[in-house]
């Protein structure tokens, strides 16, 4: 193989190039300068390399080595998210080492695991692949999670496992909640609060739908329940409310978004449809005008069995027992593809979309040392 960069100048590069994906397009950034940088990389290292465009100035990037039905997918989203330039210490789009930590923008979450991914790859000359290893690069996995559904859409790649590289302290991870965030807007009619009768008040009847909501969450908490999740049931947040504009005029629309964190085996959809019908329901009358609006498509809850082969892997090599998060990532669509997939990277959640967001120096070799494992036993023996 031709020789990669140096693994300290691979996360330079890479976290020196901006990609921070919002869904304020003010913000929003390219990603397709890394996925530039990688393809290159990998295309001189004998992989062979396909751009997959997402949306305008998006990309998602397949490079694959050997040939086989089978074989490893290591997987990474190119964006990060916003920052809050006067909260950091160290430049986040420059590598610097210093307390045994190498701080910037993506080094937790998550660029510099590609960068790890390149080096365990190259610790093999290609002829001793058996089975295909695909270093897969995403967009948009922050906002839309729209690299992912891409590559859902496109039924690409095709591997047998899959390692996503997110902060989990390179403890594996087989299961996580799923994420679910809804409007919900009553209109009613606005008047004089001298008198109620001269209108209809959004509010009042916001108070009959969060009342209903509460019910609803206990039900769903007494029906699931699982013990492995930190919080072993499903959540239900109401985290924003509006409604009204002024205390001496009945209020004509009020707005509530609620997050639900559904458990393994709960479908979105079935929640949604759930949701629609309980409000509906709840005004027979025509007085009011309800509506409920997705906030973002939401991202399935992941599982994958105990007794795959590659959560057994990721166990012995490790030495922790797969667990579980409540942290959304691509896992779940990554699954959809016919794949086992685990999430195991070297950084910490803890440290993720914080300022002055570090990667552990000591992490660095441990992580490369397990890949290679990974990369030995489903791709090489």
């Amino acid at each position: 193989m031709n020789k990669a960069p140096a693994l300290f100048e691979m996360m330079r590069q890479l976290i020196e190039t901006p990609s921070v994906s919002c869904v304020d397009a003010a913000i929003d950034q390219s990603n397709q300068p890394v996925i530039d940088l990688l393809a290159n990389w990998l295309d001189q290292l004998g992989f062979e390399t396909e751009i997959m465009p997402v949306s305008a100035g998006k990309s998602n990037l397949i490079a694959t080595l050997g040939k086989g039905d089978g074989g490893l997918v290591l997987a990474g989203h190119t964006d990060t998210v916003p920052y809050d330039d006067d909260r950091w210490q160290h430049d986040p789009f420059k590598l610097t080492e210093a307390d045994n930590r190498l701080y910037g923008l993506g080094t937790s979450d998550m660029k510099a695991f590609l960068a790890l991914a390149i080096e365990a790859a190259v610790s093999f000359t290609k002829d001793q692949y058996k089975q295909p290893l695909i270093i897969l690069a995403t967009s948009d996995e922050e906002t839309t999670m729209q690299g992912a559904k891409a590559l859902v859409d496109a039924s690409r790649p095709r591997a047998r496992y899959a390692i996503i590289g997110e902060p989990t302290g390179m403890k594996p991870v087989r299961m996580h909640k799923g994420i679910l965030m809804e409007a919900i807007r009553i209109t009613g009619l606005a008047g004089h609060s001298s008198n109620p009768a001269l209108g209809h008040n959004a509010l009042e009847a916001m108070h009959r739908v969060i009342s209903d909501l509460m019910q609803w969450r206990e039900q769903l908490q007494q029906q699931y329940h699982d013990p492995l999740f930190e919080v072993p049931v499903p959540t239900m947040n109401f985290g924003h409310i509006h409604g009204g504009d002024n205390p001496n005029r009945i209020c004509g629309c009020c707005e509530l978004h609620i997050d639900i964190r559904p458990l393994p085996g709960m479908s979105l959809d079935n929640l949604r449809s759930e949701l629609n019908r309980r409000l509906q329901d709840l005004f027979p009358e025509n007085h009011f005008k309800l509506e409920t609006l997705p906030l973002f498509s939401g991202i399935p809850a992941m599982e994958t069995a105990a007794d795959s082969a590659l959560v057994q892997a990721a166990e012995k090599l490790t030495g922790f027992s797969a667990g579980s998060v409540a942290f959304g990532t691509e896992a779940p669509y990554f699954n959809q593809l016919g794949m086992e997939t685990v999430v195991l990277g070297p950084g910490n959640i803890e440290q993720a979309h914080q300022p002055d967001e570090y990667l552990q120096l000591d992490r660095v070799q441990p992580t490369l040392d397990l890949l290679r494992q990974f990369i030995h036993q489903f791709c090489i023996h």
